[in-house]
């Protein structure tokens, strides 16, 4: 990457598209207005819209936020069931993370929380809401994305589907070369295709470690394994 060129955030992408939709949304208007008897007014319902859409959802993720800073600490406390259904915790009553997913499940933080209450689920061996939870996260941080393809690896290998565990970590370690946890999801990909007897696919993936992340802690169990594939 070249120093003196701009990082354009995800932040600056939303606000671009939105730009985006504005102008479009006038053209569309301007092009019509022969047809149409609405004229000019179109284009100002149309950015209302947009302002309230936008102002809700960035209501709807300081909600969440809010919300998951509360029940967060349940979670660490290893309380999963009340950190799924809340609870009232003396003059504080802590909404729990299944409703703050069903309130604001599509805003950043409500995905955030989409991870904890799979965890949770996870912690508590309910495998299979646990895998559709973690399969329904659809926000854009790479490591929360890659934990929640991990998380699906992980249910299935408590299920006993271990071929697709271990593609899935297998997958999760490819969303983002830069995540510290990509040398665990290979070693855990490997294992599980050693179990499979897919010994090539599990050379790969250890090779991987060593190339990639030769001084993971993942990376010190490598040559134990390729024993058992070479």
């Amino acid at each position: 990457m070249l120093a003196k060129k701009k990082k354009i955030s995800r932040k600056d992408i939303k606000q671009d598209v939105l730009v985006t939709f504005y102008y479009k949304a006038v053209q569309f208007v301007n092009n019509q207005k022969k047809y149409l008897s609405i004229g000019i007014g179109a284009v100002a319902i149309i950015v209302v819209g947009i302002v309230l859409f936008v102002n809700s959802r960035k209501k709807g993720n300081e909600q969440a936020s809010a919300d998951l800073s509360q029940v967060i600490t349940l979670y660490n406390q290893s309380a999963y069931q009340d950190a799924i259904d809340g609870k009232q915790v003396q003059a504080l009553k802590i909404k729990g993370l299944k409703k703050i997913v069903d309130e604001n499940g599509s805003t950043e933080s409500g995905e955030t929380a989409k991870i904890y209450l799979a965890n949770s689920y996870y912690n508590l061996k309910q495998y299979d809401l646990a895998l559709k939870t973690f399969d329904s996260y659809g926000g854009g941080i790479d490591h929360l994305k890659a934990a929640s393809i991990a998380g699906m690896a992980a249910c299935y290998e408590a299920k006993n589907e271990i071929e697709k565990a271990a593609e899935y970590y297998l997958k999760a370690s490819k969303v983002s070369q830069s995540n510290v946890l990509n040398a665990q999801y290979l070693l855990s990909a490997g294992i599980n295709f050693i179990e499979t007897g897919k010994n090539d696919d599990a050379k790969d993936a250890l090779k991987s470690i060593k190339k990639n992340y030769p001084k993971s802690e993942s990376a010190s169990q490598v040559e134990r394994y390729l024993l058992q594939v070479e």
